[in-house]
């Protein structure tokens, strides 16, 4: 014991620990995000194993010295690597309370190493029981004023974790890896989870699962839509951890439309119906009036201090209350809470309506309505057959208005999508595609084999820019426009143009191709000799889209830009920084205007 703690001390001297980080992803987005710190000690050390250091620190009370150093460490590396996203940095909810946390000296040393306090997410991880959450939340407050996040670590398997959920309200949850190994395989860790999931999206905090280690694992909680993931299955924890990831491992999962419901604009919220709720003690006799004397009211929500805690329907409570001769005078008196059967499904208020029908989908749900939250508190409800209803009439809405040709939407669903990034404040680009020559490539060799270049312009946008990089829309024409919601925006443009111009020979005769052209009317009635088919593109970055006013304004800057990215001979583009008027600009925040810059910088 004693040698132990010597070691112990050679190494907090020494500062003699290393660094390793281990991604974590996000399987929307199908790329890391950020990095969990994990440390360990000396090879050669009896304490190597983080396991047997910190076991060691804790016996000796020298944890909060430990912890110190290896933060230092952690973040020094982080930084000098220059990896993408978020740190997780490993912290006992009892260290929150010691001095060097509460006076800063931590915030001190990461903006000495060039970071940002929003950069780390304080991983609390409980491995004894915290029993004064007032101190807890106070510390966590203050913490958060200083600009760092919170996660909780290993939900499941420490000693009070939804406690301790409920009260510090982290901006992330880890599932503890024993319920998400195997979880393909078990229905009592698959219902685990997706519970947690459900209770995640009503809080607005984002849950990770730990432990992945199959494909398997990971498709069944890309199912559930949990939406973060960690494990060896995409990389083991490493002294210099990769910065990017092998698409193959996300082969089998469906793509984020990037948050933007690119096709569908209408949230939930606008089918919601308004029913003023109960409270979980209201006597069973008032539940059965308000039936009675409602003959329209086919269900209640079930409330307390704003959040939902069950659904009663009318009939399966009729049914229940009267299936025996003295239903009413045994349960008239009791509470309705006796009478809720399970947590009905849930989601915030801003959801898409597709994404819920994919969530009710994937939870394998059969509940005739379903709650909606704001910020977690009970706003109202929608039945299914409200949803389904919306959904049929929006397919509709998108048939009515997509291009027969390429069945691509069209103008109208294009204009709506940019007026709402506009008025959401999102940061996009803006491609406005027109391929050159095209009438008299069309007048030589025939309707058919125009709309067959179309077709392949179409395709060629689709593979550069899937859904989860921006969206496509075509306009009438040749005319495609493209909303970018990536930040290499001009190097797909490039691809896009490249691709073009490698596959152009295929739609012309080799006498065509030999000469470089071909011989056709212009617009006067003379032959004129036009050179092969070539695609403009006109370009308008995200600090020029963030400051217009509603689509005509941008598609202002779009045919501009295409006007003069067709003077330019052969596949060309051309990017409008013009501002649509400075006027406007007051109206937008600098800091605003500055992130975008960020982002989409080329």
């Amino acid at each position: 014991m004693a040698d132990l703690k010597t070691e112990l001390l050679r190494i907090l001297e020494g500062k003699l620990v290393t660094p390793v980080y281990q991604p974590i992803v996000s399987v929307n987005q199908r790329q890391i995000v950020g990095y969990e710190a994990l440390i360990r000690g000396p090879s050669d050390s009896p304490l190597h194993s983080p396991m047997n250091l910190f076991d060691t620190a804790a016996r000796h009370d020298l944890q909060a010295r430990l912890e110190f150093v290896c933060r230092e460490a952690t973040i020094c590396r982080f930084a000098q690597m220059s990896l993408p996203g978020k740190l997780f940095i490993n912290v006992s909810p009892s260290i929150l309370l010691e001095p060097d946390f509460k006076s800063g000296e931590t915030l001190k040393f990461i903006r000495s190493s060039g970071l940002e306090p929003q950069v780390i997410i304080i991983e609390l991880t409980e491995h004894q029981p915290t029993d004064d959450y007032q101190i807890m939340r106070e510390a966590v407050d203050h913490y958060r004023s200083m600009g760092f996040q919170i996660a909780l670590d290993d939900l499941g398997a420490g000693y009070s974790g939804l406690r301790l959920w409920a009260e510090l309200k982290p901006e992330y949850v880890k599932i503890d890896k024993h319920f998400v190994q195997g979880l393909h395989e078990d229905r009592v860790k698959l219902n685990f989870v997706r519970s947690i999931q459900n209770m995640a999206a009503a809080m607005q905090c984002k849950v990770i699962a730990e432990g992945i280690e199959t494909a398997e694992e990971f498709q069944a909680i890309h199912k559930i839509g949990i939406t973060h993931a960690q494990g060896f299955y995409f990389a083991r924890p490493m002294g210099l951890p990769p910065k990017e990831l092998d698409k193959k491992l996300f082969a089998g999962t469906r793509p984020a439309d990037n948050a933007l419901n690119l096709y569908h604009a209408k949230s939930v919220a606008e089918i919601t119906q308004t029913i003023d709720p109960v409270t979980a003690d209201t006597p069973i006799s008032c539940i059965l009036s308000l039936f009675q004397h409602d003959a329209d009211l086919a269900m209640l929500p079930v409330v307390d201090h704003g959040i939902i805690v069950g659904l009663i329907y009318r009939d399966k409570f009729l049914c229940r209350l009267f299936s025996s001769r003295y239903g009413i005078e045994l349960h008239g008196k009791q509470p309705i809470q006796f009478f809720i059967d399970g947590m009905p499904f849930s989601v915030e208020k801003n959801t898409a309506v597709e994404q819920v029908s994919e969530q009710l989908t994937t939870a394998m749900r059969r509940d005739q309505a379903f709650v909606i939250t704001d910020n977690g508190v009970y706003y109202g409800i929608v039945t299914v057959l409200d949803l389904l209803a919306e959904i049929t009439r929006q397919q509709i809405h998108n048939a009515k208005h997509a291009n027969p040709l390429t069945l691509l939407p069209g103008s109208v669903p294009t204009n709506e999508l940019i007026n709402r990034l506009l008025a959401e404040k999102r940061a996009f680009c803006v491609g406005y595609f027109d391929l050159d020559h095209f009438k008299p490539y069309n007048d030589v060799y025939g309707y058919s084999a125009g709309d067959n270049v179309i077709k392949a312009v179409a395709d060629i946008l689709t593979r550069h820019i899937p859904s989860e990089a921006g969206y496509v829309g075509h306009i009438g024409g040749d005319d495609f426009i493209v909303v970018f919601t990536v930040g290499d925006w001009v190097e797909r443009c490039q691809a896009i143009l490249s691709t073009f111009e490698h596959s152009v020979s295929g739609y012309y005769k080799a006498e065509h191709i030999q000469a470089g052209g071909l011989l056709s009317e212009d617009r006067h009635g003379c032959d004129h000799f036009f050179p092969l088919l070539s695609l403009s593109a006109g370009l308008v970055d995200a600090q020029a889209t963030c400051l217009c006013q509603s689509h005509v304004d941008i598609s202002d800057l779009a045919c501009e830009a295409k006007k003069q990215a067709k003077k330019q001979p052969g596949n060309n583009y051309f990017i409008n920084r013009r501002k649509p008027n400075n006027l406007f600009k007051s109206l937008i925040s600098p800091e605003f205007v500055d992130a975008i810059e960020l982002v989409f910088r080329d």
